[in-house]
């Protein structure tokens, strides 16, 4: 194609993205005016162009086509073709994109009259509703409740397009330029119900989610509140103190100064410590940096440098601008000269004090000085290349700015309204996001902003954040709001702070899905109707997710029962046997389940099988650890593959395979492989086997209350292969005697109700027995769904 003559300069290296634009020659079939690209078997670039001018450069949404070529053949009519893959058929009549003349039909199991794709023409209605499950959204501001998502990638009748069209081309210089006016660019992913590979072949082309940094996954302590150096430091070792872990600390905008003198304008924006606030802000950071906490700032760019900030005389002869004149140093991200001083005299001087990443905070609308790019787009492009010179794994914290965005983690959804409504859309929220590849969204867990004070609404937030990409509690600016665990009720602070401490336990588990979505495309959060996209229960439960390969989190979104006490939700369980980690109650699978659980207790599934490595107990850093436990869920075989590594940007890596056979009872952890510089000498591992019934031998160790049978290897090498015998495992029998009097002991419900029901467990003995007593008994709906839920699990 005709490649514009640069009109800027290029931007420093490390400002540049690795791309690989252009497709393979064997892969493009072209005729007049028109170029097709077979990117795979089920994904496809159409381009028309009134020129024959085609883009071979990158765009911001697609940096990737040199892709391996699919098998397929083509057949040429006149200016038309016909091509056809394993998976699709294309017919095209070689004019104008028309829906008479382009179509895509899917073939094999999911093909029917629904599943053509034709230019402009919307899929037809599933079920009466949208067939596009949604993706996700700009931003939560203001949200109490649900709100319209963009479209994802998938689609019930197993198609999707994405019009590349508008998006800026990206240079081997580093910067955007304007395309061909009138030239159409289409993807269409026709990836039938294979949601994975949809999403897998789209980080193909748009690139895959980073990697990030494992502090990331800690907890995150953030608070809109005009902190001073001591205030901050006294509420850190009173978190230590509490022995509730973090590991990030997010400082809001009142850390630089934000009351300047009128005529300069707002405070909203600002780069100068507030030094009455913070006298000397290299040693505070450097303080909470031998705290174990990474640092970010919150800053609002959108009003530029000006006169009044620290650095301002340097950046504004930068800009050829007389530091006397005072005038402002205006704001501009779309003018690439902007860029260097702007991230060099304002932005690397404060990481050298300590900064670790900054929390882009932008409010200012998509408009700027560049005709179709959006700034919020920009600004996380290059201020996330910018955080990973030096060999540094890049991490920047702002707004979503559109499809594409996964490749500039974290994303910041927004202030929330502090409600039950908000709560409820929230799992929801970051599942559907996985159908667009952006796996790590960081909501203000507990809310932001108005609402009401209720301390069963936040430690259902705290417990929804412990099972979310990122867990970062926040508040607004008021002495209300705040969320430290102790300003709540005894049972409220007693279950946030374990909450907490078994987040940071979790860090092995959840590193290993940041690598695996890393290298798969695969999100840590994801829909459940993933495991079964056929069927139509699991689109009714979309609050419901898979949290990693081994888990599914079924989130208590709406208040507790009044009588019984318990929050109620309901999830899809795909085929299998499921355990419920904290009660270890079993749940066949293949239907939809209702979980009734006290406050202190949350609804988390692991499949039979499932292994999930924690951090040992009391260990809540966020480096590799120095003790393992291991848990292990009885009832089928299970594998997983724990991935650890220097938390470099190229990182030194090794993997640990750990492997459970259920006929034997044995669990082998497998000699580290790769480079175990990386980790301990030795470590301790504490194996629990989980919903067994009580082991013939008298070793190992068993606990009747968890059903947990424990085998000890203290300081075991790393480099060594190790096995752990259970015997034999017998799977424990229900607890269904001692769960129901623990429930009619609690709930608040009439005496003549709780003898009823107590005898009913003296008359009958068998579950569908009693099921079928309880019909006559004329319960509350909520008891009787307690109830059930008891003598249907096993």
């Amino acid at each position: 194609m005709a490649q514009s003559t640069p009109t800027h300069p290029s931007l420093p290296a490390h400002l540049r993205l690795a791309t690989t634009p252009e497709a393979r020659p064997e892969a493009v079939i072209t005729g007049p005016h028109w170029r097709i690209t077979m990117l795979s078997s089920r994904l496809v670039r159409l381009e028309w162009s009134p020129d024959d001018e085609f883009e071979d450069r990158a765009t911001q949404l697609v940096i990737n086509r040199d892709l391996e070529v699919p098998a397929f053949s083509v057949e040429r009519d006149g200016d038309g073709v016909l091509i056809t893959t394993e998976h699709l058929r294309l017919s095209y009549d070689g004019q104008e994109f028309s829906p008479t003349g382009l179509r895509i039909e899917l073939l094999g199991g999911i093909s029917n009259y629904h599943s053509v794709w034709r230019p402009g023409v919307p899929p037809d209605p599933w079920e009466g509703e949208d067939s596009n499950p949604g993706g996700t959204a700009r931003t939560l501001d203001g949200v109490d409740g649900r709100i319209a998502l963009d479209p994802g990638l998938i689609n019930h009748h197993g198609y999707a397009e994405v019009d590349d069209s508008a998006t800026l081309a990206l240079t081997d210089r580093g910067w955007v330029e304007p395309r061909r006016p009138g030239n159409r660019d289409l993807y269409v992913f026709a990836h039938g119900h294979d949601y994975a590979a949809a999403v897998r072949e789209f980080t193909q082309i748009a690139g895959p989610q980073p990697m990030l940094p494992r502090y990331a996954f800690g907890n995150w302590w953030s608070r809109y509140h005009r902190y001073t150096d001591e205030e901050y430091r006294e509420l850190i070792e009173r978190f230590a103190a509490e022995d509730l872990p973090f590991s990030v600390a997010v400082i809001d905008m009142d850390w630089h100064w934000t009351e300047p003198d009128p005529r300069f304008g707002s405070g909203w924006t600002g780069y100068s410590w507030n030094t009455e606030l913070f006298p000397d802000p290299p040693q505070f950071l450097a303080w909470l940096h031998e705290q174990g906490l990474r640092v970010t700032l919150n800053v609002h760019p959108a009003d530029g440098i000006r006169a009044f900030e620290d650095r301002y005389p340097e950046t504004a002869r930068a800009r050829g601008i007389d530091p006397a004149s005072e005038r402002p140093v205006l704001f501009d991200i779309a003018d690439p000269t902007f860029v260097p001083p702007y991230l060099d005299l304002v932005h690397h001087p404060l990481e050298d004090e300590g900064v670790d990443f900054w929390w882009l905070d932008w409010q200012s609308g998509p408009y700027s000085t560049m005709a179709g790019l959006d700034p919020l787009w920009m600004l996380n492009h290059v201020h996330y290349l910018d955080s990973g010179r030096n060999g540094a794994r890049p991490l920047t914290f702002s707004r979503y700015a559109g499809l594409g965005s996964h490749r500039y983690p974290i994303g910041f959804s927004g202030d929330t309204v502090i409600s039950w409504e908000s709560l409820d859309f929230q799992p929801e929220f970051t599942a559907s996001a996985a159908n667009v590849g952006y796996g790590w969204w960081s909501h203000d867990v507990g809310g932001h902003t108005w609402g009401v004070r209720d301390d069963e609404l936040a430690t259902r937030w705290v417990q929804l954040g412990c099972f979310s990409p990122i867990n970062r509690l926040h508040s607004t600016n008021s002495a209300f709001a705040s969320k430290e665990p102790w300003r709540f009720d005894a049972i409220a602070e007693a279950t946030m702070g374990e909450f907490l401490r078994l987040r940071h336990r979790l860090v092995p588990y959840l590193y290993t899905m940041n690598e695996r979505a890393h290298r798969l495309g695969e999100p840590l959060v994801r829909p459940i109707y993933w495991s079964d996209p056929a069927r139509t229960e699991p689109y009714r439960h979309p609050n419901a997710a898979h949290f990693g390969t081994e888990l599914i989190i079924a989130p208590i979104t709406r208040p507790a029962d009044r009588r019984t006490r318990l929050g109620r939700s309901t999830a899809w369980l795909p085929e299998g046997e499921w355990i419920d980690i904290f009660t270890t109650q079993r749940y066949t699978g293949g239907r939809v389940a209702a979980f009734h659980r006290p406050l202190a207790g949350y609804p988390v599934l692991a499949r039979a099988g499932a292994i999930v490595p924690l951090t040992g107990e009391g260990e809540y850093g966020i480096e590799n650890p120095g003790s393992l436990e291991i848990l292990v869920f009885a009832g089928a075989d299970g594998e997983f593959e724990l991935y650890e590594d220097d938390d470099a940007a190229e990182p030194r890596a090794v993997r640990t395979r750990i492997a459970y056979d259920d006929g034997t009872g044995v669990v082998t952890v497998h000699r580290a492989v790769g480079d175990r510089s990386v980790l301990p000498a030795e470590r301790d591992l504490v194996i629990r086997l989980i919903g067994v019934d009580r082991p013939r031998a008298r070793k190992p160790a068993w606990d009747e209350a968890t059903r947990t049978a424990t085998v000890e290897l203290p300081a075991t090498p790393v480099g060594r292969t190790v096995r752990a015998s259970f015997g034999t495992p017998r799977i424990a029998p229900p607890r269904h005697d001692e769960m129901i009097m623990e429930l009619l002991q609690t709930s608040q419900v009439e005496m003549l109700t709780k003898q009823a029901l107590q005898q009913l467990l003296v008359d009958h003995d068998q579950p569908l027995d009693r099921l079928a007593a309880l019909e006559a008994l004329e319960l509350d709906p909520a008891l009787f769904g307690a109830l059930t839920e008891i003598l249907t699990s096993r």
